[in-house]
């Protein structure tokens, strides 16, 4: 048997009557009666509780007034707790906005790669041009607080912030691709990063950092595998919605051919650059005999792109760097310069990767979707038949460095197979974009295709489309995922989810190849104490699209009490 019921006094609907004010000497403030006199709080609207109170502990506060005098007194009360609030509301005011600007500015720092230490030097400069620009608001930014421990733990809640937007984003997304590659920091631990690309039904593109997991024991293939497994379990990310992985294997795709070329240059690039005494030396002769170039570029073994760039400065260089090794005694160790054979297929080289540098520069242009860097890839692997064709009629139209060696011409078979050997890597690298290849074909350019050789399941859906002259003009002026986003789901289901699939698609790894060189710049030798915690978060802003919700994070009551 059921006890009776309890009152539950906020369906009571009661209200605070303004003549309570002057008989009790209470207000109504945020849902709550406010004693005027001691400031004590009175839950309920309920005229025994206040007069109890009143009698209670104020029995003989102006027991002597007039009404007049009892009700002027009341609003004078009214008045200075009014002013109270005001003056707490603007000092909770001005201490988010310099919590927020404390957010903001760890947010740049991050962003920047710079060093989160540098928040008081930042502080610093900030104050200093106050102190002449606007005087009076000096002591404003004196209180904002960008210590090296306060900008750190603003650098893990804004991770968080983002963290917590790509979930939120995650809800809503149908298909996902990874990106993924691995390196070593300055300690030599490897590093493994992996980026995530996500679509939605609205074709809403998005790709951010996804994580970065420190290997600290083998990186075979297998033991790759298990961490990227271990990530998309922990993060809980639909293995059903999974469709493509996208790794790297590029340092091979000329290393095979160009050893006996690479391995050299980059010795004597780094006997050069290595040590600071010989490097300065370096370059003050490059001073004295007014060389026209500049210095000499380090090559990363990551970054195999970067090679054409250091080879074509060697060789602009080869000169000057022959009579500085005669100055310093060491010509006796690079041979190779004085070998005119070595000299030619150092010019072959680097012609090579000139090459290899335009596709790459290609490759790099933001806001491409996969079919758009196929394309590119496809025409360079055209160009390499082009070039190898032309060498073995000896003609260097397209390898001017080359062109300028006389020995040339007795090594243009040599140099044929090389770039037939070229040409097959890249077949065979590239080897799953050709099983995609009419797919991707398809939805970059579904006005043109033959509706009878495309998959069954969109002929029909491909005649409807390009039968239809208001979907062919919004083709030409839309991007590709706004037009598709803007079929009818119910007529296009098939063509919508095919292009689904390939807009979902990382077409290379150059995220991180790029997060890579951040991280380099992080985690340096002059900061290589740097957490993995603190580096994954710093990653995640320096790469991030997204803006995070700096006034939501000043709000928070536990972090606007950060040390200074």
């Amino acid at each position: 048997m059921s006890g009776p019921k309890k009152r539950k006094v906020d369906r009571e609907c009661r209200v605070f009557k303004k003549e309570w004010t002057t008989k009790y000497f209470f207000t109504e403030h945020r849902s709550s009666a406010v004693c005027l006199i001691c400031q004590e709080t009175v839950a309920v609207f309920k005229e025994y509780n206040i007069s109890r109170h009143f009698t209670t502990k104020h029995a003989n506060y102006a027991s002597k007034l007039s009404t007049k005098e009892r009700e002027a007194t009341a609003q004078r009360l009214v008045a200075n707790l009014q002013a109270q609030q005001n003056f707490f509301h603007r000092q909770t005011a001005i201490q988010e906005s310099r919590t927020k600007a404390s957010f903001m500015l760890s947010f740049k720092l991050a962003k920047a790669s710079k060093p989160l230490s540098e928040g008081e030097f930042v502080k610093e400069c900030m104050v200093e041009t106050a102190s002449v620009l606007c005087p009076e608001s000096k002591d404003k930014f004196e209180k904002i607080s960008l210590s090296g421990r306060t900008v750190t733990r603003r650098v893990e809640l804004i991770d968080e912030d983002i963290t917590s937007n790509l979930n939120k984003k995650a809800e809503s997304f149908t298909l996902y691709s990874l990106a993924l590659d691995e390196s070593n920091d300055v300690k030599d631990t490897a590093q493994l990063l992996i980026f995530i690309r996500r679509i939605n039904d609205t074709f809403e593109i998005t790709e951010e950092f996804l994580t970065m997991e420190s290997l600290k024991g083998q990186t075979r293939g297998e033991d790759l595998y298990d961490r990227v497994s271990a990530v998309i379990e922990n993060m809980k990310l639909p293995w059903s919605k999974l469709i493509n992985v996208t790794t790297d294997g590029s340092p091979n795709l000329t290393g095979k051919n160009l050893n006996h070329v690479v391995n050299p240059v980059v010795k004597l690039v780094n006997f050069i650059r290595a040590r600071g005494l010989r490097h300065h030396q370096f370059i003050t002769f490059l001073e004295e005999t007014d060389a026209d170039h500049q210095d000499l570029l380090y090559h990363s073994r990551v970054r195999w792109l970067s090679l054409g760039k250091v080879f074509q400065r060697v060789w602009e260089l080869k000169e000057e760097i022959g009579a500085f090794l005669e100055l310093q005694g060491k010509v006796d160790e690079f041979p190779e310069l004085s070998n005119k054979s070595w000299l030619c297929d150092f010019a072959f080289a680097a012609d090579v990767f000139s090459h290899m540098n335009e596709l790459n520069m290609k490759l790099q242009r933001k806001n491409q979707f996969v079919q758009d860097m196929y394309t590119n890839m496809k025409a360079f692997k055209s160009k390499l038949v082009l070039f190898s064709r032309q060498i073995l009629n000896k003609s260097f139209t397209h390898f001017p460095t080359l062109a300028t060696l006389k020995e040339a011409r007795a090594k243009v078979k040599k140099y044929g197979e090389s770039l037939d050997a070229l040409h097959g890597e890249f077949c065979r690298r590239f080897s799953d974009f050709e099983k995609i290849d009419k797919s991707l074909q398809l939805v970059a350019c579904p006005l043109s295709q033959d509706s009878e050789t495309a998959p069954e399941e969109l002929q029909l859906e491909l005649i409807d489309l390009q039968s239809d002259p208001v979907l062919k003009e919004k083709f030409n002026y839309l991007k590709l995922n706004e037009f598709y986003a803007s079929l009818n789901e119910a007529a296009f289901p098939n063509l919508r989810r095919t292009a689904q699939k390939m807009l979902a698609l990382f077409g290379s790894t150059y995220v991180c190849e790029q997060t890579f060189s951040i991280m380099n710049i992080n985690k340096a030798s002059h900061r290589s104490q740097l957490t993995d915690q603190h580096l994954r978060s710093i990653l995640r802003i320096a790469t991030t699209k997204l803006t995070p919700d700096f006034g939501a994070l000043a709000k928070k009551g536990d972090q606007q009490h950060c040390s200074h």
